[in-house]
């Protein structure tokens, strides 16, 4: 009875093995035909230069990652620096950026006032020595088409320093 469970396994083998003549033939055959091909040629490696070290010599250069200055002074005036006047009473147009403000006439008395306007469209009437603009703008001259005035500001180290403006006529 078992040899009849048995029987069509063995069948089954011995028909494969009956089927393959040469175990793989078409493999060998075509590693065969890519032998008689010709060969391309690899090209031959490039020379590699020799290395050789660079010196660095900017030690002595201000390194860009660190702070130039510990700390500011201070009182930047005992220091022998300018600065704005902390307690001095602020002006109305101190209130708002120079860039803001427009000249827009002249008017001369005893002294020549400069007209300037804010951007709510009030007029306001200045002369040398009024203050203007955010960055502790104080009027140096008057003339008929400009206004110049030397403000202080403050750079990226802290320091203060002046630098001169001018508010020109708008037509």
């Amino acid at each position: 009875m078992m040899l009849k469970y048995l029987i069509p396994p063995v069948i089954a083998c011995a028909m494969l093995a009956g089927c393959s003549s040469e175990k793989h033939g078409d493999l060998r055959a075509w590693v065969k035909e890519q032998d008689d091909l010709p060969r391309g040629r690899i090209p031959p490696l490039p020379e590699v230069k020799p290395y050789a070290p660079i010196e660095y010599a900017a030690f002595d250069l201000t390194d860009p990652f660190k702070p130039r200055k510990i700390e500011p002074p201070k009182n930047a005036a005992q220091a022998g620096g300018i600065q704005p006047d902390p307690n001095r009473r602020r002006e109305p147009l101190e209130g708002y950026p120079l860039e803001a403000l427009k000249m827009v006439g002249v008017l001369k008395q005893k002294d020549t006032f400069g007209l300037v306007k804010t951007p709510d469209n009030t007029l306001f009437q200045v002369k040398a020595g009024n203050y203007l603009g955010q960055n502790f703008g104080r009027i140096i001259a008057v003339s008929d088409g400009a206004i110049k005035l030397k403000e202080i500001v403050q750079d990226s180290n802290g320091n203060w320093e002046e630098k001169e403006q001018t508010l020109l006529l708008q037509e």
